[in-house]
């Protein structure tokens, strides 16, 4: 199998993308009572409702060998090649990963294949706004604005959709992009930009120093007021769960 990203900015992952127990109750919720459970881009396997029967799809070895002693079995494999029987599985789910698809479209035409009821996904909409993050990471907004599929051409792919708004709380448990909307300080750390797929690797330290000056001069917080007091946000944090038509 050929090197994927994760291969190489996955190392420690796990330390930084820990399961967010808010997230986790809306997954399951979204999951219905599907039994069987395929996990498409799996890493190292946050979210895995550890009640249902799942299998964890992974192309990455660096994130597959992050996986907990315990967690669900594990195959190799990419998303636009599921190696797996059509309807042999209850639902299928995919969290912050579908813009690493190499074809989603492919990918999320795979998972509706392998279910007999639902698909879920969990996805960031790029028409959002992209909150601060524009001001000082503008460039790597509309990178992530052209890797995230629209909504809607998700839902061209799998069928009538229902999408459902997560807002992220200010103390996210959870490492990715969007994690500390409220706690911006976290991004000058080395650690956490190493666990997001946008930040890690790029170059930013023209806007990680312009970061830094606000923060240390009160502009930002000042700017930003309006939030300190919030405890959960809407970012563009999605839910998308398409019930296959019988």
């Amino acid at each position: 199998m050929t090197e994927t990203p994760y291969d190489r900015i996955g190392a420690g992952y796990a330390a930084k993308r820990r399961p967010d127990d808010r997230l986790a109750r809306q997954i399951r919720l979204a999951l219905g009572d599907a039994r069987s459970i395929v996990n498409v881009g799996a890493g190292a396997g946050s979210y895995e409702p550890a009640e249902r029967r799942v299998l964890a799809i992974e192309p990455s070895m660096t994130m597959v060998r992050q996986r907990v002693p315990g967690a669900a079995p594990v195959l190799q494999a990419y998303a636009e090649a599921l190696p797996l029987a059509t309807e042999s599985f209850d639902a299928a789910m995919a969290v912050l990963t579908i813009h690493h698809w190499r074809d989603w479209r492919a990918g999320v035409r795979e998972m509706s294949r392998i279910v007999t009821d639902r698909v879920v996904i969990f996805t960031w909409d790029p028409d959002s706004e992209g909150f601060w993050m524009r001001d000082y990471f503008p460039g790597l907004l509309e990178r992530d604005r052209r890797r995230f599929p629209p909504l809607r051409a998700i839902e061209a792919e799998i069928g009538p959709t229902s999408v459902v708004p997560v807002p992220i709380p200010h103390d996210c448990a959870d490492g990715f992009m969007g994690a500390y909307w409220r706690r911006p300080e976290a991004y000058l750390a080395p650690e956490t930009r190493q666990a997001i797929s946008s930040l890690a690797g790029a170059d930013v330290d023209a806007g990680l120093a312009r970061l830094k000056a606000d923060l240390t001069s009160g502009q930002w917080r000042r700017k930003h007021a309006g939030i300190a007091s919030l405890g959960e946000l809407d970012l563009g944090y999605r839910l998308l769960v398409a019930i296959k038509q019988s």
